[in-house]
């Protein structure tokens, strides 16, 4: 995810976190988005996941997705396979999320059309994924020291206090990797969840929304099973992605076997 984020990794979009905690320091910006990042992601995960692409005209196109990722000495893989329409079909898409700070993530695109898998370049992550309102870039997690980050204010979100972070890209070339000039993001005082946030997209006069609509708990890890990334340039809406997650299940001992390269050309069916 970048700092907006990381909404979509698994495509199971989860948000975890940690028991309320009262603490004797004021937190700093940083502080916040330390504990969003460390918050426990959950291990060994299944899920579905509807993906609703909406036009500026409100016509929608809907896609089936399944994603499994797990945790690995090195980083956290995850890896989603398309199953429906017809046009997006076996389309697979493997990402390998370094925990080492500078590190470069990992990330490959299959095309079952054209039967070959691409790496997507560190220049390519401001991209949209597959069409929809969130980057490949938006997949992966930040890497804290390329942001400074301040507390705007602490207002409240739906009843909740949240802190009103926000984040601004250290240098133009993570501007540019990651696509955005800036975000600001609502994140929950009581678990570190961050339940909106406002991306100014790289040299555009374009902006994202990003809002959870329905939030619970799954063995302990809360998820975001109804969220909305809506792209604007005023206040008129561009484009708009709406997912929806269901059957997520964790711990279920998913084998090294599953998240090689040469996994999204076999195709969900050898799983």
């Amino acid at each position: 995810m970048n700092d907006a984020i990381r909404f979509l990794i698994g495509l199971g979009i989860l948000i975890t976190s940690f028991p309320a905690v009262t603490y004797s320091a004021p937190m700093t910006g940083r502080d916040v988005m330390q504990k969003v990042i460390n918050r426990d992601n959950g291990d060994h995960k299944t899920a579905d996941m509807e993906m609703v692409l909406i036009d500026k005209n409100g016509s929608q196109r809907i896609r089936k997705i399944r994603g499994y990722s797990r945790e690995f000495e090195e980083g956290r893989y995850s890896i989603l396979f398309f199953l429906e329409p017809a046009d997006v079909k076996n389309t697979g898409f493997l990402t390998y999320d370094y925990k080492e700070s500078k590190k470069d993530d990992d990330q490959w695109l299959y095309l079952p059309a054209l039967r070959k898998t691409k790496r997507i370049a560190g220049s390519d992550q401001s991209g949209s994924f597959m069409g929809s309102d969130f980057n490949y870039s938006d997949m992966t997690e930040v890497d804290i020291d390329e942001f400074d980050y301040r507390i705007m204010k602490e207002p409240d979100v739906d009843g909740v206090k949240t802190w009103q972070i926000e984040a601004v890209p250290k240098n133009e070339d993570v501007a540019a990797d990651t696509g955005y000039a800036k975000s600001v993001l609502f994140v929950r005082q009581d678990n570190f969840v961050p339940v909106r946030s406002v991306l100014w997209v790289h040299k555009s006069k374009r902006r994202k929304f990003m809002e959870v609509h329905k939030l619970e708990q799954i063995e302990g890890i809360w998820v975001a099973l109804e969220s909305q990334m809506t792209t604007k340039e005023g206040s008129a809406v561009v484009h708009s992605t709406y997912l929806r997650n269901s059957n997520i299940l964790f711990n279920q001992k998913l084998g090294n076997e599953v998240f090689p390269v040469r996994q999204l050309e076999k195709g969900l069916s050898d799983l």
